[in-house]
């Protein structure tokens, strides 16, 4: 059976401030979807991240359908009155067009979807992040997908010896979508080599060669790109495929082990350690750290099995313990240096009035 994988998510209205959106407003979302997704999907999952509300569902429409991006939007419409009405902060902040027009993506929510034909079994993770930006995914799934230190699979497994295609997006291309198709093991430094730019060059899906099938989904939105200005980091979602000819699932949670570093923190200014966390993980310190969550699933002729938490077990508690002091020494370093993103990527906040002004006041010396 062939089924369209789509994950659409937006931050739509939060409690006191970017923390969690109330159970009033996911109950509006989810209510919305059940109700005007009949013949339209086959199942559907709500969740939140931090102060996202998440709508993940199966068709067979295809991706990019206008009727699944529709609903959606509406479904996001119909929680921001709720947000409205109790008055929480940052109501429909992520929907930054008037009027629908056809497609979801350029308009503030993330999205990210894939169409494949089911396997016998076909599991996959579903991966939502807050507080950051789509770079966020790039050294994690770099490393699942090209690194045997990590992916035992591409030594150990024929199916996956062939490697896989990186399709990477320059972000910072706004008029339309610049891409380049890399293919790893042979292109890994040219991989490497854009990879390490976050802020501008972004995974938007991973192929394994053997087959051509899709292994991985990522969102690239960037939501100044769309505002003009800065409105909340981009908070992207991911859908990968795993085990068989992809790696499998625990070699595409080892590398979150790491804690690296990621965009976002407060006011998305700042730099910090990404922390993986359990499903529906509220924001707290410094608006932040920057979160991931997992939701492991197998989908059979379309639907759902309940998910698994990829990160709740004792091994990320450690994790977390460790994330949570290297979030801890960063932020003691406050404003100065590598703790603040640089101006580039402050270009859309009031900073850039006070340097305006203050390079007025300038003067030579003799």
């Amino acid at each position: 059976m062939k089924i369209t994988l789509s994950v659409l998510k937006a931050d739509i209205g939060s409690i006191g401030g970017h923390i969690i959106p109330s159970k009033a407003l996911i109950n509006e979302v989810k209510n919305f979807v059940q109700e005007n997704g009949k013949n339209i999907i086959i199942d559907s999952y709500i969740s939140h991240t931090g102060d996202d509300i998440a709508i993940l569902c199966t068709h067979e429409r295809g991706v990019s359908d206008e009727k699944i991006h529709k609903m959606a939007w509406d479904a996001f419409i119909a929680g921001t009155a709720v947000a409205k009405e109790q008055g929480l902060y940052g109501a429909g902040q992520d929907l930054l067009k008037d009027a629908f027009s056809g497609n979801i993506k350029g308009m503030g929510p993330a999205v990210a979807e894939m169409e494949f034909e089911e396997r016998p079994n076909e599991p996959f993770v579903f991966f939502a992040a807050d507080k950051t930006d789509p770079g966020a995914y790039n050294l994690p799934f770099y490393l699942a997908f090209v690194d045997p230190m990590y992916c035992a699979g591409l030594i150990l497994s024929p199916k996956m010896s062939a490697g896989f295609t990186f399709r990477i997006v320059d972000v910072e291309h706004t008029e339309k979508d610049k891409i380049i198709d890399l293919n790893a093991p042979e292109d890994i430094y040219d991989i490497a080599a854009l990879l390490r730019d976050n802020e501008r060059y972004v995974i938007e899906s991973i192929y394994a060669r053997n087959t051509g099938n899709q292994a991985a989904s990522i969102s690239t939105t960037r939501l100044h790109n769309i505002a003009g200005k800065y409105t909340g980091k981009d908070d992207p979602v991911a859908l990968i495929r795993v085990q068989g000819e992809f790696p499998a699932t625990g070699e595409v949670l080892a590398p979150f082990q790491i804690g690296h570093f990621v965009a976002g923190f407060m006011r998305g200014s700042h730099i910090g350690p990404l922390m993986p966390c359990k499903l529906n993980t509220s924001i707290s310190y410094f608006d932040g750290p920057p979160v991931v969550t997992g939701a492991a699933f197998c989908v059979k002729e379309g639907k759902f099995t309940e998910p698994a938490d990829v990160f709740d077990h004792p091994f990320w508690d450690y994790v977390r313990m460790q994330v949570s002091e290297k979030a801890i020494i960063i932020r003691r370093q406050g404003f100065s240096g590598a703790a603040m993103l640089p101006y580039s990527e402050l270009e859309y906040g009031g900073i850039v009035d006070k340097l305006e002004k203050l390079d007025k006041k300038f003067t030579f010396k003799d």
